[in-house]
């Protein structure tokens, strides 16, 4: 299990998450945030400073917004694991869900 970032992350990206993550799990895409799910180790500490609650645990994904588990997972096929966002920066895309909305907010 892991936690996911789903939707309302998109074009917002806030970073508070990245800060709490003592794994450094939370990738940056082009315009969303990933978690890395084989590098999560589920602490949670993410998940309550998302000012826009877009973080949840894998079984508590809203309906909706279930294939952003797949996307989370998806963005990593050809990354791998490298073992800690802080090292890559800015990845210069997003997984096919991601890039396929339009523009989010305002």
């Amino acid at each position: 299990m892991t936690y996911v970032i789903a939707q309302p992350c998109v074009d917002v990206k806030d970073k508070a998450c990245i800060e709490e993550c003592p794994v450094d799990c939370i990738y940056e895409g082009q315009r969303s945030l990933y978690i890395h799910p084989d590098e999560c180790v589920d602490c949670g500490a993410c998940e309550p400073v998302c000012p826009v609650e877009a973080i949840f645990y894998e079984d508590d994904t809203p309906e909706e917004w279930k294939d952003y588990y797949k996307a989370n997972v998806e963005f990593f096929d050809e990354l791998g694991s490298p073992g800690g966002a802080s090292k890559l920066g800015l990845i210069e895309r997003d997984h096919p869900v991601v890039a396929a909305l339009p523009p989010q907010g305002e």
